[in-house]
């Protein structure tokens, strides 16, 4: 008669024992909470470095649109980079520089 006293109080103390280790430790307890929240506050970050790539790339899209393009600047910039020369484009070689370029 005692035993049967006790099953329902020693039951109802493992489930709270199951349920308290699960609310700190378990997949979705206060110790995943903490993690997650770490992991929010490393990719918010992650983000705002992202958006500014972003808006350093659309800065650099807008200046090669087509209305807003000088035709000039293009192809002064591409014969600098590319290191070519029209025909008849008049070429002055500076001694010095050239000296200074790896080879």
């Amino acid at each position: 008669m005692r035993l049967r006293k006790l099953i329902f109080p020693v039951i109802c103390i493992a489930l709270m024992g199951y349920f308290g280790y699960h609310m700190f430790v378990g997949n979705h307890g206060l110790g995943a909470r903490d993690r997650i929240s770490k992991q929010i506050t490393m990719l918010d970050g992650e983000l705002k470095g992202l958006k500014a790539v972003r808006s350093q790339l659309e800065r650099d899209v807008a200046l090669l649109r087509a209305e807003r393009l000088d035709p000039d600047m293009l192809d002064e910039r591409a014969r600098a980079i590319l290191n070519f020369a029209h025909p008849n484009d008049l070429v002055i070689i500076d001694k010095r520089a050239a000296e200074a370029l790896p080879r």
